[in-house]
C-alpha cells in the first residue's frame, strides 16, 4: 500500500472513529434523558426565574416563613435531593427549591462556574423571587456559596443550616496546571463528552451513592440514581459543570467570611461521613457561634437516606 493510500485509509478511519463516537455521545444523552422523571416530579410547581447568566428552574410550595434549599454542587445534583422534605416542610413553610445554574432543569451555557458565580445567583434570586429574609439549608459544596452570599448581603439571610459543608481547606484549593489541561480536554465537543459520560455513567453514580452518599446501601433507591443520571444529561452543556467542580473553580477560600457572619447557623453531619467531627469542630474553631450535629447511620445526604430524622433534627434547630 502506497504512503498516499495508507493516509487516505487512516483518515477514513479517524473520520468513522469520531463519527461513531459522536453518535454514542448523542444515543446516551438521549436515553438519559427520555424518561422525563425530574419534570414529571415536579410538573404542578414548576417556576422559571430569568437570570441574567441563564433561566433557572425552581419549585415554590407552602406557606408561612420563606425557606430557600440548595442542593450539592455536582454535575448530577439537583433540587431531587430535596423531594422527601417538601411536603413536610411546606406545611410550616414556602418552600423554594431551585436547580443551580448548570445543573437539573436550569440552564447549563458552556462556561467558567466559579464560586462567584453562586454567590450572585443565590443573592439575586432571594432578592427577585423571595423578596425577604430566609432560612437557607445547603448541602457539602454549596455551603460555602451560602457563607460568601451571607457574609456580603447578611441582611438577606435569616438561620442558616449547612449540611456536610467542605472542610476550609479543601474550599481554599485552587486550579493547579493540570486542572487546567484537564478542564481544555473536557471543553472538546467528542471525546471530552464522551469522558463525561463514562464519569457520570449509572454504575458511576450508584458506586458514589454507596461510597459516599449513603451510609448503607440497602437505603440506595433505583430511583434516586435514575433520577440523578437524567440530571447530569439535561441541557445544553452538562459537562461544562462537571469540569469546573473537579479542576476547582468553584472553591474559594471562606476563612474570613466565616468569621464576619453574625447569622445563626447549624451545622449537620453524617455520622459515617470520613472525618467529619473535625470538620465542624474547624468551623466551630472560625465561629464559635456555631452548632452542630451528628445524624447516626447516615453519610453525606441524609435528607436523602433518613429523612425523618433529618426533618426532626431541622425543626429541632428551627423552632
Amino acid at each position: 500500500m502506497t504512503t498516499k493510500n495508507k493516509l487516505i485509509t487512516a483518515s477514513i478511519l479517524s473520520t468513522s472513529s469520531i463519527l461513531i463516537t459522536s453518535l454514542i455521545n448523542k444515543y446516551i444523552k438521549l436515553s438519559a434523558i427520555s424518561k422525563n422523571i425530574l419534570s414529571n416530579a415536579t410538573d404542578s410547581m414548576n417556576n422559571i426565574f430569568h437570570w441574567r447568566l441563564g433561566d433557572i428552574h425552581y419549585t415554590k410550595t407552602g406557606y408561612g416563613k420563606p425557606l430557600l434549599l440548595i442542593h450539592d454542587l455536582d454535575a448530577a445534583s439537583c433540587s431531587y435531593e430535596w423531594h422527601k422534605l417538601i411536603p413536610t416542610l411546606s406545611k410550616d413553610y414556602t418552600v423554594y427549591a431551585l436547580d443551580l445554574l448548570g445543573c437539573g432543569q436550569s440552564e447549563k451555557p458552556c462556561l467558567t462556574y466559579t464560586n462567584y458565580v453562586y454567590v450572585q445567583l443565590i443573592s439575586d434570586f432571594i432578592k427577585s423571587e423571595i423578596g425577604h429574609r430566609t432560612d437557607v439549608i445547603a448541602t457539602g459544596a454549596s455551603s460555602s456559596f451560602v457563607i460568601m452570599a451571607c457574609s456580603s448581603t447578611p441582611n438577606l439571610f435569616n438561620r442558616l443550616m449547612l449540611i456536610n459543608p467542605d472542610s476550609i481547606s479543601v474550599c481554599s484549593q485552587l486550579p493547579g496546571t493540570y486542572s487546567k489541561y484537564y478542564k481544555r480536554f473536557l471543553d472538546f465537543p467528542i471525546t471530552g463528552t464522551l469522558l463525561y459520560h463514562i464519569a457520570v455513567s449509572k454504575k458511576s453514580l450508584r458506586d458514589t451513592f454507596v461510597s459516599s452518599y449513603f451510609a448503607s446501601e440497602e437505603s440506595v433507591k433505583e430511583s434516586a440514581i435514575e433520577a440523578y443520571y437524567e440530571a447530569a444529561h439535561l441541557g445544553f452543556s452538562p459537562k461544562s459543570i462537571y469540569a469546573c467542580v473537579r479542576c476547582n473553580y468553584t472553591k474559594c477560600n471562606i476563612a474570613h467570611s466565616l468569621k464576619k457572619i453574625d447569622n445563626t447557623i447549624c451545622l449537620v453531619g453524617g455520622s459515617n461521613k470520613i472525618y467529619i467531627e473535625e470538620i465542624l469542630s474547624e468551623y466551630v474553631n472560625y465561629n464559635p457561634a456555631i452548632e452542630y450535629s451528628i445524624l447516626p447511620g447516615t453519610s453525606h445526604l441524609p435528607q436523602l437516606e433518613k429523612p425523618a430524622e433529618f426533618l426532626s433534627n431541622l425543626y429541632t434547630f428551627f423552632a
